[in-house]
């Protein structure tokens, strides 16, 4: 062969650099983890301690293993939906449409609580509560047809689907009636009224519906800026609702998502609260006073995106470990968020909470 002729074995590792370059490049991506690992890298006001990272990282691949902890325990919920059809796949958009700020200054026996089936529900479980009692009176909650008609779907009605047996309404009532109006004109305008849709258009990609989630609702675009990044990704209840379909099918169907190991935990205040328990998670000694005094954080404040961005990291790095020091466990940072929170619960349950949550009013958690 002269110097002239093209090496074909040289041209044939080229082209095929360039089509793993392109397809990687056209991959949907989220850019939740990049913008957490930016915050983390500049954090000043919170830190991770890695020994204990590490540590918490055993522990919960220990629990995780003992309680065969998978995407079936979101079904043993006791109010979350079991069909595996299109009822449930609206019943989980406006689950997360609705899934913000439930926390309360009051005593249990005085915040906001649904009464169903003869059980008080608190917390996130009285959204799910409230929808569920909405449907067995046959007002149709999770139909986008009826957010829409303001005829039928009034302030006041929606006032009795969220009525409480306590004096203390559910926080926020204002901003979810609109997430509920907006949510439903975006359907209407683009996605024949029906979020399968959605899913459809993802085409079996997680970050592509969490993409199409924030692109396309305002009310799911959950960012804020922090030093000299404008846009920092967080992504709460965009990701919780794929992560919620992925575990209510099992993965399958309308949960089957090929990518789904792309979903980071979902940055909000149970989480954090954990971490910061178990010793993974520092703060400076003002924030660390203002969380045990219960003081308010403003949504968007330093302290704020550095609690939610940090935390996102250090569920990576509790996810990196487990898969370092057990390389064919089956586990992912939506599991592991579910774990955490499912243990936090039950920790606050038990009275054992040894430091209060952070304190932020939001739409986005």
């Amino acid at each position: 062969m002269s110097d002239d002729e093209a090496d074909p074995e040289l041209l044939e590792l080229l082209r095929q650099h360039f089509q793993k370059s392109t397809l990687s490049s056209s991959q949907p991506e989220t850019y939740v983890l990049d913008g957490a690992e930016y915050v983390y890298d500049n954090s000043v006001d919170v830190a991770l301690d890695s020994q204990s990272t590490k540590a918490a990282a055993a522990m919960i691949y220990d629990q995780m293993q003992k309680k065969e902890y998978s995407t079936k325990n979101w079904s043993s919920h006791e109010l979350h939906p079991r069909s595996k059809d299109e009822n449930t796949v609206a019943f989980i958009f406006t689950l997360d449409l609705l899934n913000f700020s439930f926390w309360s200054e009051r005593d249990n026996d005085e915040r906001f609580t649904i009464e169903y089936k003869g059980k008080r529900w608190t917390g996130y479980s009285s959204l799910v509560a409230a929808l569920q009692r909405a449907l067995d009176e046959e007002i149709p909650i999770t139909s986008s047809d009826f957010w829409q008609n303001e005829e039928e779907c009034t302030e006041d009605l929606l006032k009795h689907v969220f009525r409480s047996s306590t004096e203390e309404e559910i926080p926020m009532f204002k901003e979810r009636l609109a997430c509920l109006r907006e949510a439903g004109q975006v359907l209407y305008e683009k996605y024949q009224c029906n979020f399968i849709n959605c899913i459809e258009a993802a085409d079996h990609s997680a970050a592509a519906l969490v993409n199409i989630l924030a692109e396309n609702f305002p009310c799911f675009n959950d960012v804020a800026s922090f030093e000299s990044r404008k846009r920092i990704r967080f992504l709460k209840r965009a990701q919780i609702c794929v992560a919620d379909l992925w575990a209510a099918f099992d993965g399958e169907g309308f949960g089957e998502f090929n990518d789904i190991d792309k979903i980071t935990m979902f940055a909000d205040y149970r989480v954090p609260q954990i971490l910061n328990s178990l010793g993974c998670l520092w703060y400076n000694p003002s924030l660390d006073s203002a969380i045990r005094h219960k003081q308010v954080i403003e949504s968007g404040h330093p302290w704020e995106i550095q609690l939610r961005g940090c935390s996102i990291w250090c569920v990576e790095l509790i996810r990196r470990e487990i898969i370092r020091t057990h390389p064919d466990a089956k586990v992912n940072a939506v599991l592991i968020d579910f774990f955490l929170y499912d243990t936090m619960k039950e920790r606050e349950l038990a009275g054992r909470e040894e430091v209060p949550h952070h304190r932020t009013r939001s739409i986005w958690y």
